[in-house]
């Protein structure tokens, strides 16, 4: 693959599409993969990883809904202009929540809390 260059642990409880998808994130976010970057087909990239095939198109899939990378057919997936794709959908997300929150009866506070609880548990180190 060679830009990207990523490592699947198999001794953690990671699932390895999901080891797969946060590296990505990760170096895309941090500008290590620049926008337009082609990545390895899927195929490709789990013959490199030693994966079955659908691990890795799971991983895409999951890249893909949350505005990482764009898929375009024959010129394959390519790292998106995450930023301003990232925001609208955490701001889409967040206002989906409070609608629902509000359905459900939940006090401000209540549906803050929810929030922050969930959020430490998505970025527990």
């Amino acid at each position: 693959m060679g830009a990207v260059q990523l490592t699947i642990d198999h001794t953690i409880a990671t699932p390895p599409y999901e080891q797969v998808r946060a590296q990505i994130a990760d170096r895309a976010r941090s500008g290590e993969l620049p926008v337009g970057l082609r990545l390895p087909t899927v195929r490709a990239l789990a013959e490199e990883l030693g994966l079955a095939a659908n691990t890795v198109a799971r991983a895409y899939r999951e890249l893909e809904a949350d505005g990482v990378v764009e898929t375009h057919g024959r010129r394959g997936t390519l790292i998106a202009a995450a930023g301003d794709s990232a925001h609208r959908l955490a701001a889409a997300a967040a206002a989906e929540y409070a609608e629902r929150a509000h359905r459900l009866g939940l006090t401000r506070d209540e549906a803050l809390a929810a929030v922050h609880t969930a959020l430490q548990v998505a970025y527990r180190p």
